[in-house]
This record gives structure tokens, sequence and C-alpha cells, in this order.
């Protein structure tokens, strides 16, 4: 399709399909763009990490750090975070705690970004076709009122196909920004069972070692 059959489809639907078109181009960069930052930030590498939690539980903290040091991951920070606090002496559990839980916050807001727009799109794509079909409706409907009896039925249905061209093309957008949307909710869900699950691990065996220093003295 060369640019003047595109332009002249998109004119046919009016205002509406030409806004539908900009949220579809917006539509595919948020898609791309997340999966790269999702790349960027180690959404769907875990393995390191989960070495490091091993290495931590079994009392290996120093190979622990280590393994960690120079990771940038989401879960690496989280983890990186949690061995700190439980670490530090001087921090009880209630404030290691809050400051894991606020790191861990941080990491899934940065994880987040970009889906409520994608939420918002999947959610006014379709809205905005049927508002193009109605008011595309509305004119038809005027010039076969205008017409009177020589209406051209050819020309009516034609008008009426038009209209409806902004409703396919909303649902074509809302689909695929919905299937998105989905896949990276879930990708998040998935990050954020992760960090809960190391936190856990790391405080776990901070009880270990208090359990073992009280029971010395």
């Amino acid at each position: 399709m060369d640019t003047n059959t595109l332009i002249e489809f998109l004119n046919q639907g009016g205002p509406a399909l030409w806004l539908i078109a900009g949220l579809s181009v917006l539509t595919l960069t948020l898609i791309f763009w997340k999966i790269l930052r999702f790349m960027r930030i180690g959404a769907w590498s875990g393995g390191t990490t989960e070495q490091a939690v091993l290495l931590w539980s079994r009392g290996e903290e120093p190979a622990a750090r280590h393994m960690l040091a120079e990771r940038n991951s989401l879960r690496a920070h989280l983890v990186k975070a949690a061995m700190f606090t439980c670490a530090d002496a001087n921090m009880s559990e209630a404030n290691a705690r809050e400051e894991t839980t606020r790191v861990a916050k941080a990491e899934l807001a940065r994880a987040r970004t970009g889906l409520r727009t994608l939420e918002l799109i999947a959610t006014i794509a379709p809205l905005i076709g049927l508002l193009g079909t109605v008011l595309g409706m509305i004119e038809a409907f005027q010039a076969l009122q205008d017409s009177g009896g020589r209406a051209d039925p050819s020309a009516l249905a034609g008008g009426i196909w038009e209209a409806l061209l902004t409703t396919a093309a909303g649902m074509a957008v809302a689909i695929p920004a919905s299937m998105a949307l989905t896949w990276f909710e879930s990708i998040t869900d998935k990050v954020q069972g992760d960090m809960e699950d190391a936190a856990t691990r790391i405080f776990t065996r901070r009880h270990k070692v208090q359990a073992h220093l009280h029971a010395a003295e």
C-alpha cells in the first residue's frame, strides 16, 4: 500500500481513523520499547541471583555478594539491598524489612513503566472507533434524509461501511495492546514473586544467625 492509498483510506474514516492510526504507531513503539527494556533490566534472567541467594543461605556471604557485584537486574538490586540490610547489625529487623520493601517497590515501578499507557490505549481505542462509527452513521442518515425518496442504496451502503471502518480499526489496535499488556503484567508478577521469595530466604538466614548467637550466649 503506497502513501497516497494509505492517506485515502484514512480519510475515509475521518479524524477518528487518523487518531486510531496514531495510537497503533504508539502501541507498536511501546511494545518494542518495553521488550528491549525488559531485556535491559534482566526481567528474564534470574539464574545468577538465584545462585547468590543459595550461597547466602549456606552462609557463604562474601561469595554471594561478589556474584552480584556487577549485576544490575531488578532481582539483583533487591537481593543486594536485602543482603546489605541483613548484614547491618545496627539495623532492626523491622527497619531492614522496610528498607527492602522500599527498594522492591522502586524496582517494580521501574518494571511497570509504560504499562498504564498500554492499558489506556486498550481502553480508549475501541471507544474512539465506536465514536467514529456513530458520527459516520449520523452523517450517512443525514444524507439519506436530505435526498428524500431519491436515495441511492449503494451510496448509503458506502457511507455505512466507511463509518464501520473506525470500529474495526479500534478493535485491531486494542486487541494487540491488551495482549501485550497481559503478557508484560505476567512478567512483572513473576519478577515480584521471585523478589518476595529471595527476600524471605535472605531474612530466614538472618533469623538462623541470630538464633545461633543467642544460643551461644
